[in-house]
């Protein structure tokens, strides 16, 4: 549910539901908007769910349970996966450290569930994980101009230096944690949390003061990640193998995936996948799970496509056969076999790089 909708109304937005919350889609023309972040710097509402896990055993128990370490120091995060017994993902977080608890970013249909698995697991350990969605404002920052945004209405800190280390501070009269992020737009990226009563408070100074930014919406930002080469969890890395998606620069392969308190499978950086991700131009914008051939033969499937303003042409984000090496494809849309060549991701070089970039 977002906080701030009738900002968001009074920007013009359109709303969609992602995993069952409302979130802003565009706010009218946003292919003009894209060209904005992309050009300078942008606002979104994230709807991420959020977990919270407190007791003195919370960082053990969830470094068990996830594919990366999870750092004991105050002010650190990592990106994670949640895999089930046949190594398949079944979430992806963003896991930060304070000295009170750690606070976990989900994707908005997996915080209840990931909340219940744990509960049910925590045995004998000091842990306590609570679903704490409705009390945080969540906001992206993204842009070329993103650091120089931050620092226009930041008090009290620097903007971090290292990605997913965060710092305190205040907007205004709103305390605040600024995140530095991965680049999963391409573009330099903070998120920027508060208490859920003043979220409408600080949207309106991330829009307004210091560095006027762009408000944008869903719509914007999968096209800004597919231009940036960043798999994302509903439609690339749910239910799939992390080594077919190249999450070589995202993951640590040495640890392992984990269930629970067990290890279940391990996620190898050896050994050839069967499928890999790849970037199509194809002649016309195709839909999520168009046939991709080579010739005669069925080597893949689309799993995200955009019409991109940056490029001027469609863009999509495909699953093929490892070993497909034609540079030249034909895509199914509306019954038809349309010509698309193969691309080097990403598709657009921004002032960041994408920590999710596939890498094989």
């Amino acid at each position: 549910m977002t906080l701030v909708e009738t900002l968001h109304e009074s920007h013009g937005a359109t709303f969609e539901e992602r995993g069952g919350v409302r979130v802003a889609s565009h706010y009218g023309r946003p292919e003009r908007t894209q060209l904005a972040v992309r050009n300078v710097v942008g606002v979104i509402e994230m709807g991420y769910g959020v977990l919270t896990v407190t007791g003195e055993d919370r960082v053990e128990f969830v470094d068990n349970a996830v594919s990366n370490r999870v750092p004991r120091e105050d002010g650190a995060g990592c990106y994670a996966l949640l895999c089930d017994p046949q190594g398949k993902i079944e979430t992806d977080l963003y896991i930060y450290t304070t000295a009170e608890r750690l606070l976990i970013f989900t994707p908005p249909d997996r915080a209840e569930a990931v909340a219940e698995d744990w509960s049910a697991k925590t045995f004998i350990q000091d842990v306590e994980i609570e679903v704490s969605t409705t009390e945080f404002g969540v906001f992206g920052v993204h842009g070329p101009k993103a650091t120089e945004k931050i620092a226009s209405v930041l008090n009290g800190a620097s903007t971090p230096e290292e990605k997913l280390r965060f710092v305190r501070g205040s907007m205004g009269d709103d305390g605040v944690t600024v995140i530095r992020e991965d680049g999963l737009t391409g573009e330099e990226g903070y998120t920027v949390v508060c208490a859920a009563d003043v979220a409408e408070s600080v949207f309106d100074t991330l829009i307004n003061n210091g560095l006027n930014a762009a408000p944008f919406g869903y719509r914007t930002w999968d096209a800004l990640t597919l231009e940036a080469g960043t798999p994302l969890f509903d439609t690339e890395l749910r239910g799939r193998i992390p080594n077919v998606l190249g999450l070589r620069n995202a993951l640590d392969f040495e640890k392992g995936c984990y269930v629970g308190q067990e290890v279940v499978s391990r996620v190898e950086n050896r050994g050839q996948p069967s499928r890999r991700l790849v970037a199509l131009a194809p002649d016309s914008l195709p839909e999520a799970g168009a046939a991709v051939f080579d010739g005669d033969s069925t080597v893949g499937e689309v799993t995200r496509a955009v019409e991109s303003p940056v490029r001027e042409r469609p863009l999509a984000l495909a699953l093929v056969g490892f070993d497909c090496d034609a540079e030249d494809v034909t895509v199914r849309i509306d019954g038809e076999e349309r010509a698309a060549t193969v691309e080097t991701l990403p598709f657009v070089d921004g002032s960041d790089r994408s920590a999710r970039l596939p890498t094989y």
